[in-house]
């Protein structure tokens, strides 16, 4: 567990999964965290649970103007932060000539264009020296049936990380992505999954990745928190959270 003490922290997508692995190691490590969420059940099991160590806000990162709140919300809970982690995100896995207009503007809503401005309205609250860190997929490269917009849309936010490591350089503040391969999370990160999908997901996920298994939510928590703490002199940088799945490689004797 790492010390966090006297850190800030906002965790975008913070109420399950990944996000709240990350949440849970940081408020553990002494950090004070703001954490946003769109299900407000969520929100309200998140308060129970951590009560005042943690700021819940309900805020959907698709709605400008729910960003421009939580900005004025953020600035006035926490004042100056040490870790943007942009963590929400939504995938709808759909063939090629089945996607729709609608499915295509639900997947860049969130994945690109509501994470550029949060992350364009929170910045100015990130001290020098601070951090950036965006979840990507392991499907932000190479081609994945069924997954043209989301690869398409976590790509896209893989280059915005790269450009705001460029412009964000004089402020000492690094950008990085955490890229996870199969996770095992409550929703496996898509839109509307059963339960009898998302165990046939598990068990793809073992059957393909190298190393034989899901991961789980905390390795991913732990590989952002390095980004964002521990990898001083790294900016730019993807790192990979996939059982080396991205790296093709070879489970031969």
């Amino acid at each position: 567990m790492g010390n966090y003490q006297g850190k800030k922290a906002i965790v975008i997508g913070g109420t399950h999964g990944m996000g709240l692995a990350t949440v849970r190691r940081l408020v553990e490590g002494g950090a004070e965290v703001l954490l946003t969420g769109r299900n407000e059940s969520n929100i309200a099991r998140i308060r129970e649970e951590f009560g005042p160590r943690v700021h819940a806000l309900r805020s959907d990162i698709a709605d400008l103007n729910e960003i421009a709140v939580l900005g004025a919300a953020a600035g006035q809970t926490l004042g100056a932060i040490d870790l943007l982690h942009i963590n929400a995100g939504v995938s709808e896995l759909e063939p090629f000539d089945q996607v729709s207009e609608a499915s295509y503007d639900r997947q860049f809503a969130v994945n690109t264009k509501g994470a550029f401005f949060t992350v364009q309205r929170l910045t100015p609250l990130i001290r020098e020296g601070g951090s950036i860190v965006f979840t990507s997929s392991v499907a932000d490269e190479g081609g994945h049936p069924g997954m043209s917009v989301y690869s398409a849309s976590k790509a896209a936010l893989v280059s915005f990380a790269s450009v705001l490591a460029a412009e964000l350089l004089p402020r000492g503040i690094r950008v990085n992505s955490v890229s996870p391969g199969f996770i095992d999370t409550p929703t496996k990160g898509v839109a509307g999954i059963t339960e009898a999908e998302r165990a046939e997901f598990k068990t793809l996920g073992d059957n393909i990745t190298p190393m034989k298994r899901n991961g789980t939510a905390d390795e991913v928590a732990r590989a952002v928190l390095f980004l964002a703490f521990e990898a001083t002199f790294t900016t730019g940088a993807k790192l990979a959270v996939d059982g080396g799945l991205g790296q093709k490689l070879s489970t031969a004797a």
